[in-house]
């Protein structure tokens, strides 16, 4: 059987530092454990017209995070955080090729703010900014580096999170400011932070459908890995 072409949305950047043109970044941890895991790691530019041909090439999908926000419009929201920064082509692409994906009964898997942006497409809303919301909220915007755990999160069992992990307890890193809210009744909660945040995210009705609010690139525990593995496996399975 031959290795699942998993696709990779890309950041997009203002011209300046790596070229005084508009650039697109990646963390190399995103295409190195879907390596690891044997899969081939496909890079995606946002072209928000093309995205059904990308879904047709693709056996998977990772929505991958960044320093910036889902549009609090696209969740029914009538006001704006301050702290609030879109980047509006990314999300449109974003969200055509993970509603193509999801279409097709593709695996999809979220990751920090690609987890918020599946929370939205499956119906949920978010908290737009932690602090203001989560009373007694922990760090999520941990001050330690991200390559070491900042909380701890409870995965929920009997959930396809659970499935993967094999465990009730997994330290994560965390470096977000947002996070889900309200859930749709397609969305079922898999893991939480002890201060209740909502941390991951998983929809029954499709093949592979995953949501984690930490950055399981990084392999901050043996579950960071299993997540990649089972994603991978999957992939593989709908050839």
């Amino acid at each position: 059987m031959k290795k699942p072409v998993i696709g990779i949305t890309l950041d997009s950047e203002n011209p300046g530092g790596y070229s005084n043109m508009p650039w697109y970044a990646l963390r190399q941890n995103y295409a190195d454990v879907i390596t690891a895991s044997g899969g081939i790691p496909f890079a995606l530019p946002h072209e928000p017209e093309i995205a059904a041909s990308y879904c047709d090439i693709l056996d998977g999908l990772v929505v991958t995070g960044g320093a910036f926000d889902v549009d609090p419009s696209m969740f029914g929201a009538t006001s704006r955080h301050a702290t609030v920064i879109t980047k509006d082509r990314r999300t449109r692409f974003e969200r055509a090729i993970t509603e193509g994906m999801l279409a097709a009964d593709k695996p999809v898997l979220g990751i920090c703010g690609g987890q918020q942006l599946l929370h939205v497409i499956l119906g949920g809303t978010l908290i737009q900014h932690i602090p203001d919301e989560v009373s007694s909220a922990i760090a999520h915007e941990q001050p330690n580096p991200r390559t070491e755990a900042g909380h701890d999160v409870t995965v929920r069992e009997g959930t396809l999170l659970h499935r993967i992990v094999g465990t009730t307890n997994l330290p994560v890193n965390s470096a977000h400011h947002q996070a889900a809210k309200d859930v749709s009744a397609n969305i079922t909660v898999n893991a939480l932070a002890p201060d209740g945040v909502i941390e991951g995210i998983e929809d029954d009705r499709y093949r592979f459908c995953l949501g984690v609010q930490w950055h399981p690139e990084y392999y901050i525990s043996d579950g960071d890995k299993l997540i990649f593995d089972a994603f991978i496996d999957a992939s593989r399975t709908g050839q």
